[in-house]
């Protein structure tokens, strides 16, 4: 494969997946000769394994790095910190995009972030929706979902002096039903007192006593 085929095949994709490259019986061998080659000259650049972006004069297509969350280990959905800034419910940016799946928990670092995977069971692999950003497929936790993950995950102790701490934000988006529901789900006396805490919480600072 030349590289200029490369880029009719991959310009307008967010990244480019050897193995899709592989796939019709092409010669594994010389493709991955050519990979490391573009790797090495700057055209290739390598977030992990098998998974590409063309170098950013190459490509069209933007890059939105929830989608690269998916991508980078599946299944996992990007949770804690980073869905809460997302839902606007923190104040702060936050540099990291933290990821719950079941496979094995790792960090992986890339020139576009650093995206970190905690492994949950199965059973708790849940909590989630996809969304598009572009025409580019994502899975992100529900903000109920992601608060819970982010004490459970982190064995946070939760108090009102904590809460404050991370300055939480527009909690009127917060479904508190459905985030007793989900801590329901967790089957855990801890979670289930976080939640009561968060939710009390949460009708203290919004003068409402919706859901209660």
């Amino acid at each position: 494969m030349k590289l200029d085929e490369l880029i009719k095949k991959a310009h307008k994709l967010p990244v480019v997946d050897v193995e899709s490259l592989l796939a019709g019986g092409a010669d594994a061998r010389s493709i991955r000769v050519q990979i490391s080659r573009w790797r090495r000259s700057g055209k290739l650049v390598k977030l992990k394994n098998n998974i590409y972006l063309l170098s950013e004069d190459l490509r069209k297509a933007e890059i939105h790095e929830f989608h690269i969350a998916s991508l980078l280990i599946k299944p996992s959905y990007v949770s804690l910190e980073k869905a809460l800034e997302y839902y606007g419910l923190i104040p702060d940016a936050v540099s990291v995009y933290t990821c719950v799946t079941t496979k094995r928990p790792g960090k992986i670092h890339t020139p576009i972030g650093v995206f970190d995977y905690r492994h949950v069971k199965n059973d708790l692999f849940w909590g989630y929706r996809s969304l598009m950003f572009g025409k580019q497929l994502s899975f992100v936790a529900h903000p109920e979902k992601a608060l819970l993950d982010l004490f459970y995950l982190r064995g946070l102790r939760v108090t009102d002096d904590y809460l404050d701490e991370m300055r939480l934000q527009n909690m009127e988006g917060l479904d508190l039903s459905k985030l007793m529901i989900f801590a329901e789900k967790f089957q855990s006396p801890g979670v289930m007192k976080v939640a009561r805490l968060i939710k009390k919480y949460v009708l203290e600072h919004t003068g409402t006593e919706k859901d209660l």
